[in-house]
């Protein structure tokens, strides 16, 4: 099968981008295996005809947004990211009547229609950096709570008001399951994504984004860790480093809507060429305008 993919990609000039959480067999026939930032970044510069995403839905959306002209297609449109939903219809209308000198912050884990109403993305990798560039004194940041508390602590001088969205996978990871961890682990680093509940955050050694997080883990002359975040970046983590060992939050975090991305689902949409992704021209010229400046800030 790895093969089929292989010859159809050539044939029909196409790439495969993958997101670390996708598993472990379709990150391998991946072009480009990253986190969203990353992934945005090279669906910008690409050179293909075909672009396949193998994320979840607001990646694909942002990949052909970036890439008007280029066929976009996943390998399971179905699947989703329930943050990407969590903003509450005229909250954003409310937050501009009330505040001066607003500027809306948009996470890239977002719907096209959300960044249509941003000012800027940003992704969990660059999202402090971004914020602390703006002029703006108020941010509101939306839709992950979580991250923008994360960021407000980075950057005390701004006014952040949060969004109440929030990564259900990452949310579900606990003090309590942390604490266990580290009592069967005494010696093992904890390294958290900034997705996750405050107190799991505060327990941490190390917060980052996923690219972080595995750079992180590269270079420490430490040889245990517990990962708090989605369990897909363990193929990148033990492929990196053999001789370390990475433990997991009990129930180990998966996101379902993840691993709907299989060998079998890539084979047949580079096949069939049938699960295009679109987005309407004016939604896509709304949403351009913050990713770009993303793209431009985040440099």
């Amino acid at each position: 099968m790895k093969n089929q993919i292989e010859q159809l990609k050539r044939a029909k000039n196409a790439v495969v981008l993958t997101h670390y959480y996708a598993p472990a067999q379709v990150q391998e026939v991946a072009d480009y295996v990253g986190d969203s930032f990353y992934l945005a970044k090279v669906a910008k510069q690409i050179d293909a005809d075909i672009i396949v995403f193998c994320g979840v839905g607001f990646m694909g959306e942002s990949a052909k947004i970036l890439n008007p002209d280029k066929k976009v297609l996943m390998p399971d449109p179905s699947a989703d990211c329930p943050m990407a939903h969590m903003v509450a219809d005229g909250i954003i209308e409310e937050m501009k009547s009330k505040y001066d000198d607003l500027a809306v912050v948009c996470y890239i884990n977002s719907t096209a229609e959300l960044k249509c109403k941003s000012d800027v993305c940003v992704t969990s990798s660059n999202a402090a950096k971004i914020v602390k560039a703006l002029p703006n004194k108020n941010i509101f940041f939306i839709p992950d709570k979580n991250l923008g508390s994360f960021v407000a602590k980075q950057v005390p001088e701004k006014n952040i008001i949060l969004n109440d969205g929030y990564c259900p996978i990452h949310a579900e990871i606990t003090a309590a399951q942390l604490q266990s961890e580290r009592d069967s682990h005494p010696k093992a680093m904890v390294l958290t994504h900034p997705e996750c509940e405050a107190e799991v955050v505060e327990m941490s050694d190390f917060v980052g984004s996923t690219a972080e997080i595995i750079d992180f883990a590269k270079a420490s002359e430490c040889k245990e860790f517990i990962i708090c975040t989605e369990d897909g970046v363990d193929f990148k983590l033990v492929t990196d480093n053999p001789d370390k060992h990475f433990y997991y939050p009990d129930p180990r975090p998966c996101c379902a809507d993840m691993k709907r991305n299989t060998l079998e689902s890539v084979l047949l949409v580079l096949e069939k060429e049938d699960k295009e992704i679109t987005v309407d021209s004016d939604i896509r010229e709304g949403a351009l305008k913050p990713l770009e400046r993303m793209l431009e800030l985040g440099k």
